[in-house]
């Protein structure tokens, strides 16, 4: 039987990193809820107990179900009856063997029917559903919405939604609409407030909405008449059961066609205010975005991790010229680079997620009692990281699925051209990723500040000083020549002061960072594991030359070159 859990050793090696015994201490408040739930658990070997047989299930699941039915739910796809979605036959069925697992609502309190899972096994769970089909994560995946609820609704709020969820009921974030797209402070959705009746309504349209027809939605609307910008938007809850909302259509998309992309019309479609007023975009939505990022991070390698395979699998049977393709150079080389890549950008991932697991836990115990100086200066420290790496994950991630994806496809050769085999599906449902949740220049935006700032120099640093062996010295000298190249091309940009100048060889001072930091991290990864020995010298050869590249280019590149591109 297969199983996307149990077939993949890497998982477990993340699961397992030393950092995740205090993650799920400080998430089971010391283990409490073993006093009032007879499934919590008691100590850290029986919550990971618990999570490796959960992620057993979901990769069984993953295996047996939502792999097999991915090229039909690519064919059938979802359709627009009476103004609401109907997903394809698939897409039900996958949904009904998750929702009967009990895996919806992972990361939530068990007071609210959740699992009281750390972010870092839901993670894990996205990043193996994204690999059987990268379109039903979208719509399974969007329970982490529920977190929004968690973080900012009142507790009778809380009470009435996260339950529904826990249940299998599925979510959205209504954002965008046809005039806003990532520029989110020009929504013109209307949110009114009815003094007769107690209640907000709203009013427009929004567009590119996936899974727009959810249970319950998390909708951006200016609730401040007169106003233009971010600061007169608030986030409303819309529950699909009181209606006023209609599918006006579902986008026809290159790809993850699975999942409904809608178009919907609002017409006084009863809502309640989230949190509080003016801080739907400036609090609320960034909250949201972060973890959408995240999410998208998990599915590009989801779905690196299909293609990989799926070449890996084709190089093995098919013969040319007497011999099996693997055994040809030329497709030796890009296949070591595709598992490189993957082991990189999936190792970034759960860096990430473990960084954002502690400050929001710490944020959550917060409200719960004060926390001690140490604790206060722990979460900022982690905030920070997690703030610096989650744009990293999501930019870095989705190029390096787009890119395996591509060398699938060129594996395949003519073959992967066609529709007969599953690196064509793959390779289309790839491209939105680094596009949707903001587009890897947007990515640049986020995380170029670490950069001016030294975060990401901070972060090297701290990695130089863990303890690798003898044998991994080595390596971890030519990191530390890399390192010192870019802080000096760093530094070289920066001081022009020239702020268009910085923003232009933006890119490249971040992917200089993420090509450092995924190395380290992948030194790491063999300190503990020596599978990971043939990926971590790979990578860094592909590290070294990407950031000469950069540092060459940034060095030869004068600040008066600019006036070629401004003509444009």
């Amino acid at each position: 039987m297969a199983n996307f859990y149990t077939d993949n050793s890497d998982l477990r090696h993340h699961l397992t990193h030393p950092l995740m015994q205090r993650i799920v201490a400080l998430k089971e408040r010391n283990y409490a809820d073993a006093r009032k739930y007879d499934y919590a658990p008691s100590n850290f070997e029986d919550a990971m107990d618990s999570y490796e047989k959960v992620l057993e299930i979901a990769g069984e699941i993953c295996g047996e179900i939502v792999a097999p039915n991915a090229e039909d739910v690519d064919h059938e796809g979802p359709r627009v009856v009476d103004g609401h979605v109907e997903y394809a036959s698939g897409t039900v069925r996958n949904l009904d063997a998750l929702v009967k697992a009990g895996l919806m609502g992972i990361s939530l309190p068990r007071r609210y029917d959740g699992l009281n899972f750390s972010l870092v096994p839901y993670i894990m769970a996205a990043d193996m559903v994204s690999r059987a089909d990268a379109g039903f994560v979208n719509i399974w995946g969007l329970q982490d919405c529920a977190e929004t609820i968690y973080e900012f609704a009142n507790e009778e709020q809380k009470q009435r939604y996260l339950p529904r969820v826990c249940a299998g009921e599925t979510m959205a974030m209504d954002l965008t609409e046809p005039d806003a797209g990532s520029d989110l402070q020009s929504v013109m959705l209307k949110a009114t407030y009815s003094e007769t009746d107690g209640c907000w309504y709203l009013n427009g349209v929004k567009r590119f909405i996936t899974n727009g027809d959810g249970h319950i939605a998390l909708v951006l609307a200016r609730s401040e008449e007169g106003t233009k910008d971010g600061r007169g938007l608030s986030m409303f809850i819309y529950d699909r059961a009181n209606g006023g909302v209609t599918v006006r259509r579902i986008e026809n998309k290159m790809g993850i066609k699975g999942s409904p992309t809608c178009e919907l019309v609002f017409r006084n479609a009863k809502a309640e205010l989230c949190g509080e007023r003016k801080l739907g975009l400036i609090k609320y939505v960034m909250a949201l975005m972060n973890g959408a990022r995240l999410g998208i991070a998990a599915q590009s390698v989801g779905i690196s991790e299909a293609a990989y395979r799926e070449a890996l699998s084709y190089d093995r049977d098919r013969r040319q010229f007497g011999k099996a393709i693997i055994e040809f150079s030329a497709v030796a080389e890009m296949l070591s680079l595709m598992k490189a890549k993957l082991d990189a950008s999936r190792s970034l991932l759960y860096e990430t997620t473990r960084f954002v697991d502690m400050y929001k836990i710490y944020e959550d115990i917060s409200k719960e009692r004060k926390l001690e100086k140490e604790e206060r200066d722990e979460m900022k420290r982690y905030q920070k990281q997690a703030d610096a790496f989650t744009p990293l994950s999501k930019g870095m991630g989705s190029e390096f699925c787009n890119q395996n994806a591509y060398d699938c496809i060129q594996i395949h050769g003519g073959s992967g051209f066609m529709k007969d085999y599953a690196c064509e599906r793959i390779y289309r449902d790839a491209r939105i990723t680094s596009i949707y949740e903001g587009t890897t220049q947007l990515q640049v935006v986020a995380a170029i500040r670490h950069v001016t700032t030294g975060t990401f120099l901070n972060m090297m640093h701290f990695y130089e000083e863990q303890p690798v062996s003898d044998e991994l010295q080595p390596l971890r000298a030519r990191l530390k020549e890399l390192t010192a190249l870019y802080e000096t091309t760093v530094k070289n940009v920066t001081e022009t002061k020239e702020s268009e100048y910085i923003d232009f060889h933006a890119r490249r001072m971040v992917e200089m960072a993420g090509h450092i930091i995924m190395s380290h991290l992948l030194i790491l990864d063999t300190q503990r594991n020596a599978s990971f020995r043939a990926s971590a010298e790979v990578y860094l050869r592909y590290a070294e030359a990407e950031v000469h590249k950069n540092a060459a280019y940034i060095e030869a590149f004068d600040v008066n070159d600019m006036a070629y591109y401004r003509r444009n």
